[in-house]
């Protein structure tokens, strides 16, 4: 019996093989990204890469799947070795800010880019890239109790206004929603290249597929 034993009776040993060797690159290590990387793991992909510069604070507890004894630390680094310590995958860290400079080289190896950055600058960076070289590219985002699931062609970055801004609202139960919609939308992207989006509104638990 291995460690996926229940996962793989749902998915079929054909797409557990799949999802181990599909390269991942997940953009943000906070609320959306350090859940999807953990989902991810757990659903038996196994070439993840997680680029954040951040580091966890007190803040981040109730939506973040770190502990008080991480405060301080790189959210990337504690997520990985988290994820190797829980089920043994490796997962490759990068500790920097993601820029036009040096997007190529963190993001060139990606079968498919998840953005999950929480400022528009990062978001158009990533954006950007994909446009330039055609890599596929899922975008998730948060605001109050709506989240939104886009895949690149059709998205548009949202404003900075609100970039700067800490004290924000945010559930942990939205968070946790749009990271299981993420991992089925990327799961059904790798067996069968189909691109689905999706809004998802909290109050009413309405996960709506979008054509667009």
């Amino acid at each position: 019996m291995t460690i996926f034993f229940h996962e793989q009776l749902y998915r079929t040993d054909t797409v557990m093989a799949k999802l181990k060797e599909f390269p991942v690159t997940i953009c943000g290590a906070g609320a959306l990204g350090a859940n999807l990387a953990e989902n991810l793991v757990r659903a038996g992909f196994g070439k993840l890469k997680v680029i954040d510069r951040d580091r966890i604070e007190e803040r981040n507890l109730s939506t973040q799947p770190y502990y008080r004894s991480d405060v301080g630390a790189f959210k990337a680094r504690i997520l990985a070795n988290n994820l190797y310590r829980a089920i043994g995958t490796t997962v490759e860290t990068e500790v920097k800010e993601l820029t036009a400079t040096n997007a190529a080289q963190l993001l060139s190896e990606s079968g498919l880019i998840v953005d999950v950055f929480d400022n528009s600058t990062s978001r158009q960076v990533v954006k950007d890239y994909a446009d330039r070289t055609g890599i596929r590219c899922l975008h998730a985002g948060l605001s109050a109790d709506y989240a939104e699931v886009i895949w690149n062609d059709v998205y548009r970055v949202p404003s900075d206004v609100n970039d700067d801004v800490c004290d924000y609202p945010l559930a942990r139960n939205l968070v946790m929603l749009t990271v299981a919609v993420v991992c089925e939308a990327i799961v059904s992207f790798v067996m069968t290249d189909e691109q689905r989006h999706f809004t998802i509104t909290l109050k009413d638990l309405n996960v709506q597929s979008l054509n667009l």
